[in-house]
């Protein structure tokens, strides 16, 4: 294992920590960096008879990490609750894979250098992985299920932790082999985005006759914990004809600084407006439909 330097785990608040003049992964006493400590101090690999593990080495030995899959690849969006998602970690040793709690281990940090201690967010699982499926003698897949909390200190809190994560992996063997990757791959932490105030009509509408459709486009905030307008984004009107399954998209808009979004289309035949909002790198998509009866 890598030596890293020790940090102070004293809980401070969202705000206090949004307050700090300094960064907060330099910050005294940051959850974040405290979490990262605990996460390394829990892995203990079994010791090799013949040679020593090299903490300046990422691979002892033949261990290998072949797999790592985060939330069945898809994006963890998080609007005010708590979101509970799955990580899933394939290891493989000619001496099998260490039973023990913190054998294999997994997390999620954001910052720029775990090695230093440069972390303002971190989500892990302290109790070790759920469980860990045996498939041979020399592999296993071992599952957890992590819990991104916002607006708590010790999880999503400050809207600026949204965005790219980077996953850290641990792995040890029956040998003493050993395995760290402080970025094994990245993964991407979204903010909720919806539509409230969704409306097309009027309705029914005689054809040939105007439709207007309308709603405003919200994002969760972590830092307030509440939905906010969600301004300059881009928003496709999009239709789908009765009977069928595919949308085309009729043009495109953009949401006013609060959100608002505001369009008119003629009527032509039945079927489902929608306004398609197709998110970014912070937040996650939305969409909002509404059937309208033409005659």
């Amino acid at each position: 294992m890598r030596i890293r330097a020790s940090l102070a785990a004293a809980a401070l608040s969202g705000a206090a920590l949004t307050a700090l003049a300094v960064p907060a992964a330099h910050a005294e006493g940051n959850p974040a960096a405290a979490q990262a400590e605990q996460f390394k101090s829990a892995h203990q690999a079994p010791s090799k008879q013949s040679v020593a593990a090299s903490p300046a080495t990422e691979t002892d030995g033949d261990i290998q990490v072949t797999k790592v899959t985060v939330n069945a690849n898809k994006d963890v969006v998080v609007g005010l609750s708590p979101k509970s998602f799955n990580v899933y970690v394939t290891v493989t040793d000619p001496s099998g894979v260490n039973p023990e709690q913190h054998g294999v281990d997994v997390a999620l940090w954001h910052g720029t250098d775990l090695e230093g201690g440069d972390v303002d967010g971190f989500l892990w699982n302290e109790n070790g992985a759920e469980s860990c499926d045996y498939w041979s003698a020399t592999a296993a897949t071992c599952k957890f299920t992590i819990t991104a909390k916002p607006g708590e200190v010790d999880g999503l809190w400050d809207s600026s932790l949204n965005g790219k994560w980077n996953v850290t992996v641990f792995a040890s063997a029956n040998d003493g082999d050993s395995y760290e990757n402080d970025v094994y791959k990245n993964h991407w932490i979204k903010r909720a985005s919806s539509f409230s105030g969704f409306n097309a009509g009027p309705e029914p509408v005689a054809k040939g006759r105007t439709i207007t459709v309308s709603g405003t486009l919200n994002r969760a905030s972590w830092s307030n914990m509440k939905y906010y307008g969600y301004g300059s984004q881009p928003v496709q009107l999009q239709f789908k004809k009765a009977g069928t399954s595919t949308y085309s998209t009729v043009k495109t808009v953009t949401t006013s600084s609060s959100g608002y979004a505001k369009t008119t289309v003629t009527a032509s035949v039945d079927g489902t407006w929608r306004f398609h909002y197709a998110g970014n790198s912070n937040s996650s998509v939305a969409d909002a439909y509404d059937y309208v009866d033409v005659r």
